[in-house]
């Protein structure tokens, strides 16, 4: 069996409903019989993650990992088989999702604060109109829903 030494995306990206994980030198590394082998970008390098179903899309792409003169060649489906890669990928995947969580939740405390901005914006519009065209009325109704807020 195969064990993950190391395994760090060197870039990712979300597009739509994909998280692609791109790996480069020193960055991913595999344990077999107690010699590490380092990942080679020489043919696949990239892992691509449906975050809907989370299911690999690219199953059949080939890693190849070296320690000196030898090499590894071996798929992304096989090397699911025979180490703990996914295990890897969950934690991968969750530090994503959060980071993705978290960058929602700060986009709608913005949001927030612009739709309050614009409200407040747009009483003063109202309570201007309503000086302008002397309307007392309205005048009256606009202070004091300001006291009710």
């Amino acid at each position: 069996m195969l064990l993950i030494q190391r395994i760090k995306p060197f870039f990712t990206s979300q597009e739509e409903f994909n998280l692609r994980l791109v790996f480069a030198y020193q960055y991913f590394s595999i344990k077999k019989n107690d010699e590490v082998f380092q990942f080679v970008p020489a043919e696949g390098k990239e892992i691509i993650i449906n975050t809907k179903s989370l299911q690999i899309e690219n199953l059949g792409e080939v890693f190849v990992f070296q320690r000196g003169s030898r090499f590894i060649r071996i798929p992304l489906y096989q090397l699911l088989l025979v180490s703990d890669l996914h295990m890897h990928l969950s934690t991968i995947l969750e530090g994503a999702m959060e980071v993705e969580g978290h960058l929602k939740e700060e986009s709608m405390r913005e949001a927030e604060g612009l739709v309050e901005q614009l409200e407040r914006e747009n009483w003063e519009r109202m309570v201007d109109y309503a000086l302008e065209t002397k309307n007392r009325l309205l005048f009256k109704e606009l202070t004091e829903g300001l006291r009710m807020i």
